[in-house]
């Protein structure tokens, strides 16, 4: 069972939040310019500081949302760019996934979500080939499992439907009205929520991974 109080709590500090949208918009055209650096990744420093690691993160995924930078790209920039992971050419691949497509289905920072899990695992895990598929499907799996804890579903509409976002699923791209519906019920903050929790499990999952070699 999800926590109702705690995720409705979490909403209204998103939406009382005081954002630096000036920041938030350098710091990403800025990655957009120049790239995502690569990092070499020292286990051991990463696992001492995994608190403050998740919270820059998260707080960096919900930013990166409420500027309208959508739950996908939100959820797996910051992890990418944590982990020194891809390029910017993946961000610009993910702009369609927010609910796949708008249709409700696949919440977009689950995708974002788990993109950045598979750059992980294909480029930053041990093994090779079939080795790191199946790695980054049992992550992929545990990290369906753990949002789906915390959210209620990894279905967009669903999520929506929830009392504490819309109450409802509201398709933005079916008319004028709806985008007007949402921007008057706080959606940038509210979606901000679950893009930030889709980018700390990913970045989780991650440094647990190197916990356990």
């Amino acid at each position: 069972m999800i926590d109702q109080a705690a995720l409705k709590k979490k909403i209204q500090e998103l939406i009382d939040r005081d954002w630096d949208t000036e920041a938030t918009n350098a710091w990403f055209s800025k990655l957009n310019a120049e790239g995502i650096p690569r990092k070499n990744l020292f286990k051991e420093e990463i696992i001492a500081n995994k608190g403050e690691i998740l919270d820059r993160v998260q707080r960096k995924a919900e930013e990166c949302e409420h500027l309208g930078h959508t739950c996908a790209t939100g959820a797996a920039l910051p992890v990418m760019e944590e982990f020194g992971l891809g390029n910017m050419e993946v961000i610009q691949a993910l702009y369609p996934f927010p609910g796949f497509g708008g249709t409700g289905r696949i919440c977009g920072a689950v995708s974002g979500g788990l993109a950045a899990l598979g750059l992980y695992f294909s480029i930053g895990a041990q093994g090779e080939g079939m080795e790191k598929a199946i790695a980054a499907m049992y992550a992929a799996r545990e990290f369906l499992q753990r949002f789906k804890d915390v959210i209620g579903s990894v279905q967009c509409s669903e999520i929506q439907e929830n009392e504490i976002f819309f109450g409802r699923f509201i398709d933005a791209l079916a008319s004028d009205e709806n985008i007007q519906a949402l921007f008057a019920a706080n959606y940038l903050e509210k979606c901000a929520l679950p893009t930030g929790i889709g980018a700390r499990l990913a970045a989780e999952i991650i440094i647990e991974s190197m916990e356990q070699h």
